[in-house]
């Protein structure tokens, strides 16, 4: 039975109408379906990507997992990165030194996050080579007249210097004196410059070797907490859970995913919206495949009539509209999976279409196609244009033989 209802379902989508509007409108609800699921594909891996590039930006200068002492100072940082090193899934680990300093030229003074760093073992955790500019993070260990400090692009354009000149770097954690605190002072000599693309690391950030650092934060040995890096980015809050229980409750261990997860959360439910409001373009062709089966419906009365007359059941005219929806529900969707695939090919391969460095964390358009985006859409796009053809099929099941042969 279910090869007369595929073959008079067939006949239907390859017969010469009398009707070409019906044809038309059949073509583009194909079109749309294909349309829907094209634009659904591009941009979620445009988002994607995009999401996945800001992601790289974040952690790039940052640990995957950073690991703190609730008391304050990591009194025997080599110890506890001793430990941490041992845990599963841990590559590396680094001490660091974190504090606010004025930092002074001869044009203007800002602001600025100083991070103190070990260079030695900082490259293995931090990937900030490659985005510097000027100079590498291993000229922080030089054996220059005055410490070595990086800083970002936007910061070094409104001190307005150069790799070659001085700062002044000024820090309140001074001595206490009858004239209140005395601040800290240390001239640098600027030795790299380095562009994320992120204005907020580009205008606010510093780096400089771990000593000064100390000095500057007026602590004698230690650190303030250990940045860790980890082999799989995105299970780094189970490694981050390991490191906590190997260290102890005196630590705080946070992953990469709980220290930006408002960000994450923002940018997960505008997804999911994206994804909302595109798939209303597949719901406007599914409206077209309703319109178009019911003037099929319409039109076919006559043969419906004599179909039922001859034996075929309720149940068999249903199937036959349903498997014409069905086929023209697989061609937009297959369509628009190829076109869309392929054209988020051709962007990623060519990178045709820039973006402002000066806007955006990145230079070209992102593209990551996720297979299971992929899946979803297809079967969103399926699903939606089956539901749109359970009320045509069941109008043309109720049709009666007799009414119908009647009229005609």
């Amino acid at each position: 039975m279910a090869s007369f209802e595929w073959f008079v379902s067939r006949r239907y989508l390859r017969a010469k109408r009398k009707q070409k509007f019906i044809s038309l409108i059949t073509v583009i609800s194909v079109l749309g379906v294909a349309v829907g699921v094209l634009a659904l594909i591009v941009v979620l891996s445009v988002y994607t990507g995009f999401t996945e590039g800001l992601r790289d930006q974040i952690i790039g200068l940052n640990a995957h997992v950073l690991v703190q002492s609730y008391h304050g100072t990591i009194a025997e940082p080599e110890k506890a990165i001793s430990t941490i090193e041992k845990t599963d899934g841990v590559i590396a680990a680094t001490p660091y030194v974190y504090g606010q300093v004025l930092v002074n030229s001869q044009a203007g003074s800002s602001g600025m996050v100083l991070r103190g760093i070990d260079p030695a073992s900082a490259v293995n955790v931090i990937t900030i080579d490659q985005v510097m500019k000027h100079g590498h993070l291993k000229d922080l260990d030089k054996n220059l007249d005055f410490p070595a400090i990086i800083i970002g692009k936007e910061l070094a354009r409104r001190l307005r210097v150069m790799p070659g000149d001085k700062l002044r770097l000024i820090s309140p954690n001074g001595p206490l004196s009858p004239m209140g605190v005395l601040p800290k002072i240390k001239t640098c000599l600027i030795t790299g410059i380095f562009e994320t693309g992120m204005f907020e690391y580009d205008s606010t950030m510093g780096f400089t070797n771990i000593t000064t650092a100390r000095t500057l934060a007026g602590i004698d040995n230690g650190a303030h907490g250990i940045e860790v890096k980890v082999r799989d980015v995105d299970r780094a809050d189970q490694t981050a859970a390991a490191i906590g229980s190997a260290l102890g409750a005196s630590y705080s261990v946070r992953d990469w995913m709980r220290i930006n997860q408002n960000l994450f959360a923002a940018l997960k439910l505008e997804k999911a919206g994206i994804f909302i409001a595109l798939d209303l373009i597949i719901l406007v062709a599914a409206l077209n495949i309703i319109s178009a089966l019911i003037m099929v419906v319409m039109e076919k009365n006559r043969d419906i009539a004599i179909l039922k007359s001859m034996g075929a059941t309720t149940r068999s005219i249903m199937r036959i509209f349903f498997y014409q929806g069905m086929v023209i529900g697989i061609c937009g969707t297959t369509l628009g999976v190829l076109s869309g695939l392929g054209l988020c090919a051709l962007l990623k391969r060519y990178k045709f279409i820039e973006l402002p460095s000066n806007v955006y964390p990145m230079s070209t358009l992102p593209i990551k196609v996720v297979p299971f985006d992929v899946s979803l859409i297809a079967l969103s796009a399926m699903l939606i244009t089956l539901l749109a053809t359970l009320y045509p099929s069941w109008k043309a099941s109720q049709v009666r033989p007799a009414e119908a042969l009647t009229y005609e």
